[in-house]
């Protein structure tokens, strides 16, 4: 009778607590629970998290920068150098084409370059990097191998993300340790943690050769960091123009995965675009966008290999490229091709190109979608476009690849 009253209360109970909760809370209540019995019985804890950094911890605890700052030495040799590169592992950037491109550049002038590749999470081998950048990156004899144990002595090291400065200040050869930097790298992230590791590598007293004169100003002026800076190129050979008749599309670098790509701005921007003017066909690449709620006609390309670029930036009026640290490569190469480039204003931009054919406007849709309405509308825009590709001539890389020597032999040897 007792147990009879006992399974009585507890139906009740039961039903009561499935009235409340409901069918699925409480089961998921009840596999958390079996779960967490399993896990005693076999006398197993459950995996701690580990640091998602990307940079390693022993090498963050060991680059005490702080208490035993780096001291810079001069090499007394003279040049040609031999260069060893940090970098993470090449996926078809273009900061990583961009390294590339100046160590083809240094080779060229009888520099011996080596790149070392450095990750606290990425183990694919070099054979599969190697296959992934063909037809991306600028051929080089330079050796690549995974940063396992000491580099090989040169007479300097470069430094070519945040993660790679660590690993660099630990390096025990005397090279002179520099520092490529293409962004201001903190603000990839919420002011946290990994905000701050980034920055701290402005600190290091490494010499920094930056992108452009805004990062220049920038490590200067509030890190006390000494730099010199090389302007932007574009590749004519990949980049040319070949429409010289009307064009009724515009482009988009739409990266929902880069945030400062400012996707979503884009996206407002280009809705209001399209209210305006309903005719021109809206070309997105850069990434697969499918699974986005897009409220405008547009054509997905995904992402695009680099001859490729060039024929669908000849199909264009305009692009839209939202840059919100430092300026992006392609605003030249778009030129180049006789698209013009609608841009964010701001330092961050206007320092690194002072080019006339690029039009600025308001980190606004408003601004963006009025400006590029404005050069999509404009009286003899197929003129103008031929123009704004001629303006490009004389930006060439191997402009940047001589200052990039300059710097190295000022530095290098006092």
């Amino acid at each position: 009778m007792a147990k009879s009253l006992k399974l009585v209360a507890r139906t009740k109970k039961a039903k009561q607590i499935l009235k409340e909760k409901g069918l699925i809370e409480v089961m998921i209540a009840v596999l958390v629970k079996i779960q967490k019995e399993i896990t005693r019985a076999s006398g197993t804890r459950a995996k701690k998290r580990g640091l998602k950094l990307l940079v390693k911890e022993e090498d963050i605890l060991s680059t005490n920068w702080v208490t035993n700052p780096y001291k810079p030495i001069k090499t007394k040799s003279s040049p040609p150098y031999i260069i060893n590169w940090v970098m993470s592992p090449p996926r078809k950037g273009g900061g990583h084409q961009n390294i590339f491109r100046f160590i083809k550049f240094l080779e060229d002038k009888g520099y011996t370059n080596r790149v070392y590749l450095y990750s606290a999470h990425d183990y694919a081998t070099v054979r599969e990097l190697k296959n992934g950048m063909q037809g991306s990156y600028p051929d080089t004899r330079a050796p690549i191998k995974w940063l396992n144990g000491p580099m090989k002595p040169a007479d300097a090291v470069f430094a070519t993300g945040w993660e790679t400065a660590y690993p660099v200040f630990r390096d025990t050869n005397n090279s002179h340790k520099l520092y490529f930097v293409q962004d201001f790298e903190p603000y990839f992230y919420p002011v946290g943690s990994e905000y701050v590791l980034a920055e701290n590598t402005y600190k290091f007293n490494f010499f920094g050769v930056t992108a452009g004169k805004w990062l220049s100003d920038k490590l200067q002026s509030e890190y006390g960091m000494k730099c010199a800076s090389y302007d932007f190129g574009a590749d004519k050979e990949l980049y040319k123009f070949t429409n010289s008749g009307k064009r009724n599309k515009v482009f988009f670098y739409a990266r929902p995965v880069t945030a400062r790509r400012g996707f979503e701005l884009g996206l407002l921007t280009l809705e209001k675009f399209h209210q305006q003017l309903p005719d021109y066909e809206i070309l997105c690449a850069g990434w697969d966008i499918s699974e986005y709620n897009v409220t405008f006609p547009y054509k997905n390309l995904k992402n695009m290999t680099l001859p490729e670029l060039s024929d669908v930036y000849n199909q264009c009026a305009a692009a839209l490229v939202i840059s919100l640290t430092n300026m992006s490569l392609m605003p030249l190469e778009l030129l180049a091709a006789g698209a013009i480039p609608v841009v964010t204003d701001g330092p961050n931009n206007r320092k690194v190109s002072s080019n006339s054919f690029i039009k600025y406007a308001e980190t606004s849709p408003d601004a963006l979608a009025a400006a590029l309405v404005d050069v999509v509308t404009m009286k003899d825009l197929p003129k103008y476009a031929k123009q704004a590709s001629e303006s490009v001539n004389i930006a060439s890389w191997d402009v940047a690849g001589e200052k990039l020597v300059r710097i190295l032999e000022d530095e290098l040897n006092g």
